[in-house]
């Protein structure tokens, strides 16, 4: 009896040995994120997040093709978190299964519920509008009221805009059918197709810069883009910018339709914890501070300061609709944009 007793003291110990000497060096904590946003927006912040905690993370840029990268590892992948645009992006990934619930206080009290998962799949960082840009030489403020407007037919052969391929329009395009339904949705839709200046072609820029050249009276766009360009270093952005007013529309109605930057934990995260903590900390005061600063977005959180050209464009009504709604009509807007053609 004392022998085996001794034997398995030994053996224990010997064991535990063997488990400290092995584990000696420890392993830096980590956290591996996909990001569909550029190195140079989010460094800063993933920077400062190792800073405050001592997390280092492991980046991997994907702005093409990130959801069937996460579908193609399935839990074999790496990724911890995903940071990615739009609202439907963010629900694609939770329909497609790559994402799991995360319960935080943290991010409860951070972030509004209209702009988090109400499963708590995916939260919301920072907030954008898609708003009008108009000429200042050939169109009035008061010419300007609410999305529905700009498919009336005064506006035949004025207006620019993107493709339908872009997830922004068809975020806008989902709001409007949870707002009034298919039908009308879908006649709106055949409207600003019907007041189209050209076809749709480029980005946001390429729309604002269209006013500015005169081959349209208004466009449609995100807030940040034109942030950029009135910030821009380029001569040529400024002029194009200072040729162009913003407009905020439905202020007297439901208000601007908005959209977030978010993120989520992936379903295979092998440093859930880690992940977590980035997500809390990108929520935070110190970092949504940071983001006002560098990018011409709104902070998720109220009461936080934004960058003086942001604030120049004065406070706004935003619709309440909560994102997941939105989210949730995206496959409709997209057979609408097909049957009315918009390309």
């Amino acid at each position: 009896m004392h022998h085996t007793l001794r034997s398995l003291t030994l053996a224990t110990t010997t064991a535990l040995l063997a488990a400290g000497s092995l584990a000696a060096p420890v392993a830096a904590a980590e956290v591996n994120l996909y990001s569909y946003r550029q190195e140079s927006l989010i460094r800063p912040l993933l920077d400062d997040f190792h800073d405050q905690t001592g997390i280092d993370v492991n980046v991997v840029y994907a702005p093409k093709g990130m959801l069937e990268r996460l579908k193609a590892e399935g839990m074999n992948s790496p990724a911890d978190a995903i940071l990615t645009v739009d609202i439907s992006r963010l629900m694609a990934h939770k329909v497609a299964g790559l994402l799991q619930p995360v319960e935080s206080d943290i991010l409860r009290e951070n972030i509004p519920a209209q702009y988090r998962d109400p499963e708590n799949e995916w939260f919301g960082l920072t907030i954008r509008s898609r708003v009008v840009f108009a000429s200042r030489d050939r169109v009035k403020p008061e010419d300007l009221s609410t999305y529905e407007d700009l498919a009336d037919p005064k506006w035949k052969g004025r207006l620019c805009i993107r493709s339908s391929s872009n997830v922004y329009n068809q975020s806008l395009l989902a709001a409007m059918i949870v707002h009034h339904g298919v039908d009308a949705a879908q006649a709106w839709a055949a409207g600003i197709v019907a007041n189209m200046a050209r076809p749709p072609q480029g980005g946001d820029r390429d729309q604002i810069k269209a006013v500015a050249a005169g081959e349209c009276d208004i466009a449609v766009g995100n807030t940040y883009y034109y942030g950029g360009m009135q910030a821009s270093d380029k001569a040529d952005d400024r002029e194009a910018a200072a040729k162009v007013f913003m407009f905020w529309p439905n202020q007297d109605g439901r208000g601007a339709h908005v959209n977030i930057s978010g993120a989520g934990v992936t379903r295979s995260a092998k440093h859930k914890e880690e992940a977590v903590k980035l997500l809390e900390y990108l929520t935070s005061e110190r970092a949504q501070r940071l983001y006002a600063s560098s990018n011409y977005e709104f902070p998720i959180r109220a009461g936080i300061e934004v960058d003086p050209v942001v604030a120049a464009w004065g406070t706004f009504k935003a619709d309440p609709v909560p994102l997941h709604e939105v989210a949730e009509q995206q496959p409709e807007a997209l057979k609408i944009f097909d049957r009315v053609d918009w390309r």
